[in-house]
């Protein structure tokens, strides 16, 4: 479904046709897209459409008569990984759906936070709505219940090589074990349940294995990871701007004709972009033609900025696509006449691995340009104003340590960008002898977002700053005017008169909540 709040038409999501948003809600019919699934991580409800329920139990008539006729299936009635060819019988299947969730319930760390664990609950919902996992419709209803009353089961977030221990940490919840949090108060799973009028589940066959298996703990934070980096880049043309303007540079270098001379979808938009916001300045009016070129971290940046658009439309493709794959192993088909149980190996996240491996490059560019922009502003040799934008330079040292936070952070993005699905490894007494990472390549992607967004709320301050010590008789643009006069309602100009975190703390959550 195209969204019509998507800037400039990027990022549309448009294989998300078949998902109705109706009132802060998302019904699924067959297919949800990333900015689908964001909102829900963000808050809205999710309704399965009868159809999708329909194909949930079709699914499950099929494993039961899978059970029932005693096909060999993995995980069905075999135990896992390297244990599958331990046949399992028919009395014991119960008791190996709960223990697979018990023995993969071994994360560690800080749990994830409420957005991230809503964006995996939802894509393992979209998941079997698919209709070939093969779990009973019950415990899908268990599942949707949990999500939309917000008790969200608590996920440390390490020790996952794939989804493994995210996922059965929200299975033990569903069968009254585990630990859930509703607001700030926490919840035995039995006292989660029992807040929705639920009681545990029993597990059957095959369910405790799809409550683990697939890529929706990857595919969840991969959509959060999109929505986050889709309102930085926008964040990052604004703030750029503002660094334009107060450094003098030219403005002929955003000029339609000579970039369409370069093919790329982003640099145009961008470019487009960039003329809107400083149309009608009168700083950069006033410096037109005092030099030849500006430096790369401000003439660059429709060709760098825009790369970055064009690699995350691609990266959302990806996305999608995977939002759209049944990525359970086994998979289910056919009819209960004629059941049939597929092992292959969907729920491997090589394509999502890949995929937050760029993104996490992506971020990690616009974190470094916009960390030379702060250097820029801050630096009395190049940028014409007060050193560090200091109101009593010797005695105040203004955004001077502000520029080195800056730089480690954006240094720490370069460290975070070497790729998680080349780590490898091997599990499971070589059965599973390859691994992708695909989860852990998205939880880094959202750390490298997490210092983008810091560095780009330190250069927007800094910007403001500089906007105090410009002549007063030159007006900004409007559009930077009005985006200043937002910075000056949350945050004012600062004189060495409080610690400057408190500053970025407050920018930067305007930053993960709004737009400019």
């Amino acid at each position: 479904m195209q969204d019509p709040a998507a800037p400039d038409g990027f990022l549309s999501g448009d294989v998300t046709a078949e998902a109705l948003v109706q009132a802060n809600r998302i019904i699924l019919d067959r297919v949800l897209g990333w900015r689908d699934l964001a909102s829900i991580a963000e808050g809205a409800g999710l309704e399965l459409s009868p159809a999708a329920w329909a194909r949930i139990e079709a699914a499950r008539r099929v494993v039961d008569a899978l059970v029932d006729r005693g096909i060999r299936g993995y995980g069905i009635n075999t135990g896992v990984g390297a244990l599958c060819d331990v046949i399992i019988d028919r009395s014991a299947q119960q008791s190996l759906s709960r223990n697979i969730l018990f023995s993969h319930a071994c994360g560690v760390g800080e749990p994830l936070g409420e957005a991230e664990t809503r964006a995996i609950m939802a894509a393992q919902i979209a998941n079997f709505a698919h209709g070939h996992s093969g779990v009973r419709p019950q415990t899908v209803e268990v599942l949707l219940a949990l999500l939309n009353a917000n008790i969200l089961p608590v996920i440390p977030s390490r020790g996952s090589v794939g989804y493994l221990t995210h996922a059965a940490q929200i299975g033990l919840v569903l069968i009254g074990h585990g630990t859930a949090r509703h607001g700030t108060e926490l919840l035995t799973g039995r006292e989660a349940l029992a807040r929705i009028g639920l009681e545990p589940l029993v597990l059957e066959a095959k369910e405790g294995l799809s409550l683990v298996n697939g890529t929706p703990c990857a595919t969840g934070l991969a959509c959060l990871a999109l929505s986050r980096m889709d309102r930085a880049m926008d964040w990052a043309d604004a703030a750029a701007t503002l660094a334009y303007e107060n450094l003098g540079a030219q403005a002929g270098a955003f000029a339609p004709a000579p970039l369409a001379l370069r093919t790329s979808p982003g640099l145009q938009t961008v470019g487009a972009r960039l003329d809107a916001w400083l149309a009608g300045s009168e700083l950069l009016a006033a410096a037109a033609g005092s030099r030849t070129q500006d430096p790369l971290s401000l003439r660059a940046v429709p060709q760098i900025h825009g790369a970055v658009r064009d690699q995350v439309e691609q990266l959302a493709v990806v996305v999608d696509r995977e939002l759209a794959s049944v990525t359970d192993n086994p998979a289910v088909s056919g009819t209960p006449e004629a059941p049939e149980v597929h092992s292959q190996a969907h729920a491997v996240g090589a394509a999502l691995g890949l995929a937050m491996d760029g993104l996490a490059v992506a971020a990690a560019e616009l974190a470094a340009i916009s960390e030379r922009r702060v250097d820029r502003l801050v630096n009395p040799l190049v940028s014409r104003l007060p050193a560090f934008l200091a109101g009593d330079s010797g005695v105040c040292s203004g955004f001077m340590i502000a520029q080195y936070t800056a730089a480690a952070l954006a240094a720490e993005c370069r460290r975070l960008a070497a790729p998680a699905s080349l780590d490898g490894g091997i599990t499971s007494a070589l059965q599973e002898d390859i691994l992708t990472h695909a989860t852990p390549a998205a939880g880094k992607a959202l750390a490298v977002l997490d210092n983008l967004e810091r560095i780009l709320a330190i250069e927007l301050l800094a910007a403001a700053q500089a906007y105090d010590l410009q002549p007063p008789a030159l007006a900004r643009a409007p559009r930077t005017d009005a985006l200043y006069r937002r910075i000056r309602a949350r945050v004012a100009p600062y004189a060495d008169d409080r610690p400057l975190n408190g500053d970025f703390a407050a920018l930067h959550t305007i930053l993960r909540t709004t737009r400019p």
